[in-house]
């Protein structure tokens, strides 16, 4: 039965990005006279991600945490990093802000096409002059007041634990003194584990959005000392998420 239910995912995901392309493409010329283009195709691709996780029989998302977002301040937003299901999930939070994401990512047709035009950010793992351009875009993006949302893991999880995160988020945020939204997800592994294609069904899967940091809070100027204080923080609090939450559906 999760055979069946996980080709009826893939067919309808991809089903999605390609017949809702044209609309994308409309959305995307629509908001050019007022500068608002990649902002509202980041909107429309939002609304596709919220459709999928709502259209799937395989799981149930519960979201908490909403009230440590403040509406109308642009923070760098982390999460921990345990699927593939994890994109989705976290475009049901229905928050505006621009993606890092890994240049493969840009590199799949359709895919790529709505990530550049959602001015999404590429970044090539182990590239220093793509490590340089990221950053100076993302830096770019917090000075005009745009949130970022990056996975500082760098890949995802293969245990469901939160693995060392690396200091760029940090940087960004240390340079530009702006705060650090983190955002736990649980039970996106078990679903769909790294490196696999078979949807498990009957879980719940659970994201929430913890205390922003800001830079009064931040104790340190280092980024990677930072990140180890975040990381640190994150997984007592993905514990704790742990013990509130039963993963299986009852």
């Amino acid at each position: 039965m999760d055979l069946i239910k996980s080709i009826f995912t893939w067919v309808f995901s991809v089903l999605c990005i390609v017949l809702m392309f044209p609309f994308t493409i409309l959305i995307w010329i629509i908001g050019l006279p007022a500068g608002k283009s990649s902002l509202y195709v980041h909107r429309w691709l939002s609304l596709q991600g919220r459709v999928l996780i709502k259209a799937s029989p395989l799981w149930e998302l519960e979201t908490d945490g909403m009230e440590n977002y403040v509406p109308g301040t642009n923070y760098v937003m982390i999460s921990n990093h345990q699927s593939l299901l994890d994109i989705p999930v976290v475009k049901a939070l229905r928050l505006d802000f621009r993606w890092i994401s890994k240049v493969e990512n840009f590199r799949v047709p359709i895919l790529g096409q709505s990530m550049q035009m959602a001015a999404y950010i590429s970044l090539a793992r182990g590239n220093k002059e793509s490590v340089i351009k990221m950053m100076e875009k993302s830096e770019d993006a917090l000075s005009k007041g745009e949130s970022l949302f990056i996975f500082p893991e760098g890949t995802r999880s293969t245990d469901g634990e939160i693995h060392r995160f690396k200091s760029g988020a940090f940087r960004l945020a240390l340079e530009k003194g702006v705060p650090i939204l983190p955002v736990l997800i649980d039970g996106t592994g078990e679903v769909l584990p790294r490196k696999g294609f078979i949807f498990s069904s009957g879980y719940r899967l659970k994201m929430r959005i913890l205390k922003p940091i800001y830079p009064s809070e931040f104790n340190t100027d280092d980024p990677d000392k930072l990140a180890l204080q975040v990381q640190n923080m994150m997984k007592k609090a993905l514990e704790e998420l742990r013990r509130e939450n039963n993963r299986k559906k009852e």
